[in-house]
């Protein structure tokens, strides 16, 4: 159950929420849940078989994708709305997760995108 929590959070804070964090997303969790970073980190690392940082750029990039295909956003206006430290960052972290630039990434937009079930 904590679990989803702290995947519904993640989630909430990347897809449905518009608002900057002042503070990390460790401590943006430690805050919610009211539970020790550690020991969230450590849980969801033995549960999902990965890191939340993983969960958490997985679902950034999954983001990302989503305002590309919408068309209405720049890279720079999508880089900012995500707290990326620069569009450079962002086009990085976009072709390590997915092989592809985010340019490249447009022109094939409709077939690439997965559902959040399955990220």
């Amino acid at each position: 159950m904590l679990i989803e929590k702290i995947k519904n959070v993640i989630i909430e804070s990347i897809h449905y929420s518009d608002e900057q964090l002042q503070i990390n997303f460790s401590e943006y969790l430690t805050e919610k849940l009211n539970y020790d970073n550690a020991y969230l980190a450590n849980l969801f690392s033995e549960v999902e078989g990965t890191t939340i940082e993983h969960f958490i750029i997985a679902h950034k990039i999954e983001r990302v994708k989503e305002l590309i295909v919408y068309d209405e956003l720049s890279l720079a206006e999508i880089a900012w709305k995500l707290h990326y430290s620069s569009v450079a960052h962002l086009s990085n972290q976009f072709r390590k997760v997915t092989g592809l630039t985010p340019s490249h990434f447009k022109q094939l937009r409709p077939k690439r995108r997965r559902t959040l079930d399955n990220v």
